[in-house]
């Protein structure tokens, strides 16, 4: 009885630092982005831009070679990559008779996604003019940061969740990180949009998470 009782109170702790570790982080990301849109869009600051901009041309100068390997590492959110991932994973997760996992990988991507042509579509940011190579589309949140964020964000909660590798969950988000860095490099998306597009890309996977679940739970 006693040994019940320890493994329900631990249970409800679990529980209560999940909902609460969801929470801050959730309202966190909003505030951040209602932050950065202000920044942005209300008081027309380029600091950070600039800052950024400067920071990686300097790197880009004192690492030559550099900009190929960049290339490679921001492919890893690239559209194709992702349409990629964002059925293959799930339907791999499928096949192997984890269909929550699935669905959880699958609105990730596609609803982060969703989201982030919204975001671009409302707030119509054209992107830098000093792109190293030329890009389409606009520039506030970076999807590459958005999309990448909620994927590589996704696979490393299961992992965490599951409690099975948690060096790989962190350098999955760290991978993440990664790749939203290399847009700035490149010149394609302002350090605001990328940070726009990480703290975006966590409140989906938040709101996900919870909205799944609930449905579960209720089913």
């Amino acid at each position: 009885m006693t040994k019940l009782i320890t493994r329900l109170l631990t249970l409800l702790t679990f529980l209560v630092v999940e909902v609460g570790v969801l929470l801050l982080v959730f309202l966190s990301s909003l505030v951040a982005f209602f932050y950065l849109t202000r920044v942005v869009f209300v008081q027309h600051s380029a600091v950070l831009d600039q800052w950024g901009f400067a920071y990686m041309d300097q790197l880009r100068a004192a690492v030559p070679g550099l900009t190929s390997w960049v290339i490679g590492i921001t492919f890893f959110a690239s559209a194709p990559f992702l349409v990629g991932a964002g059925v293959l994973l799930p339907a791999l997760l499928a096949w192997r008779q984890r269909r929550h996992e699935a669905l959880e990988v699958f609105w990730a991507v596609a609803g982060s996604a969703i989201l982030n042509q919204i975001f671009k579509t409302h707030f119509h940011r054209l992107r830098p003019d000093t792109a190293l190579f030329p890009q389409m589309g606009l520039s506030f949140p970076s999807g590459h940061a958005m999309i990448g964020m909620a994927l590589y964000g996704c696979l490393a909660w299961l992992l965490w969740r599951h409690r099975r590798h948690p060096l790989l969950a962190v350098a999955l988000l760290l991978w993440a990180v990664l790749i939203g860095c290399t847009r700035i490099y490149l010149h394609v998306h302002y350090t605001t949009d990328v940070l726009a597009g990480f703290v975006a890309g966590l409140a989906w996977l938040v709101l996900l998470r919870s909205g799944l679940h609930l449905w579960w739970r209720n089913s």
